[in-house]
């Protein structure tokens, strides 16, 4: 899978992030993964909170944040397996960041679409973290693990930017996207220096 033909990213996460931060941290690692997975079951909800009147949606979002559980229980199972215990809820500030991007403001309409494009791409970096971390990492169990979800993820990217062009009116979905793509590339450059995630 490439990041530029298929997630559209523009600046790839070092490898060498595996090496010489994650590796270090791997209790910190899962820790903040497995708020990122609880995080991403909230996002799924409150999308339903606040669209209950698009059935195809709800229906979407009920799958997804099951699955995002789901994932969350089976991190907090190799946190426990391996003597750690969850630590505290880390702060995503590369989320925060992203988050600032959404449009305040306009029709429902469009704050459903920019809504779906932050999750797309939240769920777009997070596949190519997990990417870079399955292909990297020496814990041949986390290499697997995290190889599982980088194609989950990948299927929710695609989720999302469908869901989008599918609620999206008039609004032109793939200039809006390409936007974020400009907007992620700025933000993420701070980050990739941390055993996070997104970090």
């Amino acid at each position: 899978m490439s990041e530029k033909t298929i997630l559209k990213l523009q600046l790839p996460t070092d490898p060498t992030w595996v090496k010489n931060v994650v590796e270090s941290n791997i209790e910190e690692l899962l820790t903040d993964h497995a708020f990122c997975e609880q995080k991403a079951a909230s996002n799924a909800i409150t999308l339903i909170v606040q669209n209950p009147n698009l059935s195809d949606l709800v229906q979407e979002m009920i799958a997804l944040a099951q699955e995002e559980m789901d994932h969350f229980k089976r991190v907090h199972e190799l946190i426990v397996q391996r003597g750690f215990v969850l630590g505290r809820e880390r702060k995503d500030n590369y989320v925060g960041e992203l988050q600032k991007f959404i449009v305040k403001g306009g029709g429902r309409t469009t704050q459903l679409v920019d809504r779906l494009l932050f999750s797309a791409m939240i769920e777009a970096r997070s596949c190519e973290r997990f990417k870079v971390l399955s292909e990297n990492i020496e814990d041949a169990e986390l290499a697997a693990f995290y190889h599982e979800l980088m194609v989950s993820e990948a299927t929710h990217y695609a989720m999302f930017i469908r869901l989008a062009k599918k609620y999206c009116g008039d609004i032109d979905v793939d200039a809006r996207w390409k936007e974020y793509l400009a907007h992620e590339a700025v933000v993420i450059q701070n980050y990739g220096k941390m055993e996070r995630i997104h970090g």
